[in-house]
C-alpha cells in the first residue's frame, strides 16, 4: 500500500514511522509518504490559507494552494486523481472511522489523507478533489495530523507483516470475527493477586470452552450500553 499524508507538519510523522508495527509495514514494502503544501504554494511568504468569505474567526486552507500541491506531487489534475486513488479529507463532519472503514482502506493500493488546519478546508477542496471525508470522532482537533496518525495506525496494522503475530488483527475489538463487538477480557500471570482470581475456564486448557467463554464475554460487552461489565 502507498499511504500519503498531505500536511503542513511532515516532521511530526518521523516519530510515527519509527513505531515498531509501522516500521515493520514499511520494511515489508508499504509506503508512508508526506507532502507539505507550503512547498508548492505560488503565494508569497509560503502562504497557504486566507480569511473566510462572509467573515468569521480563523483561517481557511486555500483551494488553489491544494491544487498546486497535489499537481506537483502526483503530476495529475486533482479532479482526476480521486479516480486513481482514495483521496480523503480529514474533517470532524466526515464519515466516522470504524473497523469496517479501516478494512476498506486496508484493501486499497493507494490512499491520500488531507490534513486540515485552522478552520479547515475551502469546501471546493472537499467537493472536487476528494473521494471521501473521514472523522475519528465527533470532536475538534487543532489539525488533522493526529487524526491521520490514527487512520494510518489502524490501516497499516491490518497489513501482513506489521504485527508480530498474523492473527493479532483478526480477532480483536469490532472485528467481523467478534461480530462487531468489543474484545473479550484478557488475563495473565499471576493467576491470583490480592484475592483477585482469573476465571477458571481460562486455566482449564479446554480450548472450545475458552472460545465459548470469550465470545460470550464479547457479546456481553457489545450488548452493554452502560460500560464494560465485569466478567
Amino acid at each position: 500500500m502507498q499511504l500519503d499524508v498531505v500536511t503542513l507538519f511532515p516532521d511530526w510523522f518521523e516519530w510515527f514511522r519509527g513505531q515498531r508495527h509501522i516500521a515493520n509495514a514499511l520494511r515489508g514494502g508499504h509506503e508512508l509518504r508526506t507532502l507539505n503544501p507550503r512547498d508548492h504554494t505560488t503565494l508569497s511568504g509560503g502562504q497557504v490559507d486566507d480569511t473566510p468569505f462572509g467573515g468569521g474567526a480563523g483561517m481557511v486552507l486555500r483551494v488553489d494552494v491544494m491544487d498546486a500541491a497535489l499537481r506537483a506531487f502526483y503530476n495529475a489534475d486533482p479532479v482526476d486523481l480521486r479516480r486513481e486513488r482514495r483521496v480523503i479529507a480529514l474533517t470532524p463532519g466526515g464519515r466516522v472511522l470504524d473497523d469496517a472503514f479501516v478494512d476498506e482502506l486496508a484493501a486499497e493500493p493507494a490512499v491520500t489523507l488531507l490534513c486540515g488546519r485552522y478552520e479547515g478546508f475551502d469546501e471546493r477542496i472537499v467537493q472536487h478533489f476528494c473521494s471521501d471525508t473521514l472523522s475519528i470522532g465527533r470532536y475538534v482537533l487543532a489539525g488533522g495530523e493526529l487524526a491521520a496518525m490514527v487512520v494510518a495506525d489502524a490501516v497499516l496494522r491490518k497489513l501482513p507483516g506489521s504485527l508480530g503475530h498474523a492473527d493479532s488483527a483478526v480477532e480483536e475489538s469490532f472485528s467481523a470475527a467478534l461480530g462487531g463487538n468489543p474484545e473479550y477480557p484478557h488475563y495473565t500471570r499471576p493467576a491470583e493477586y490480592r484475592g483477585w482470581g482469573v476465571p477458571e475456564v481460562l486455566l482449564s486448557g479446554h480450548h472450545e470452552e475458552i472460545r465459548n467463554w470469550r465470545r460470550a464475554r464479547s457479546d456481553e460487552r457489545g450488548a452493554s450500553s452502560g460500560g464494560t461489565p465485569l466478567p
